[in-house]
């Protein structure tokens, strides 16, 4: 990559760099998102495993399918919110990439394709699993019953 100065390539290397940061800040605010969710599912789980050990007959089955799904619903998060974070590792290796590709002048074109691909399947994955989780929390609401 001959540009001219260093300066000039580092400024390059920094605008390619841009875009990728902004999106890790996006699967920031997903994963804030996620954890706060899970956090919730958590403590509901708590308070139904206190009601549980109170209750018999019906009420105590009741009380355990409640916590089959908070536990479903909890294993849905924590996949979802290791799906991002694997997301952000590799957008993170794809901009540690880029500027060793520039220093160190070897064409990470390749690499940088497949590792961000990687990143959004992931990425995919995660959002689909937390909207799996949000469907379920809502087919398993009861107001008013």
């Amino acid at each position: 990559m001959d540009t001219g100065s260093p300066l000039v390539e580092i400024g390059h290397i920094i605008q390619l760099a841009v875009a990728p940061v902004f999106l890790l800040s996006g699967i920031g605010i997903v994963l804030t998102v996620l954890t706060n969710r899970l956090a919730r599912v958590v403590d509901r789980a708590r308070r139904l495993e206190e009601a549980a050990r109170a209750s018999t007959g019906e009420l105590l089955e009741e009380r355990r399918r409640e916590l089959r799904v908070m536990a479903y619903r909890a294993r849905l998060m924590n996949r979802a919110i290791t799906l991002s974070t694997c997301s952000a590792l590799l957008v993170a290796v794809v901009v540690v990439l880029l500027f060793l590709a520039a220093f160190l002048d070897f064409n990470a074109t390749l690499p940088v394709a497949g590792l961000f691909i990687l990143a959004m399947l992931s990425l995919i994955v995660a959002l689909l699993l937390f909207l799996r989780e949000v469907f379920l929390a809502i087919s398993a609401l009861k107001i008013g019953v």
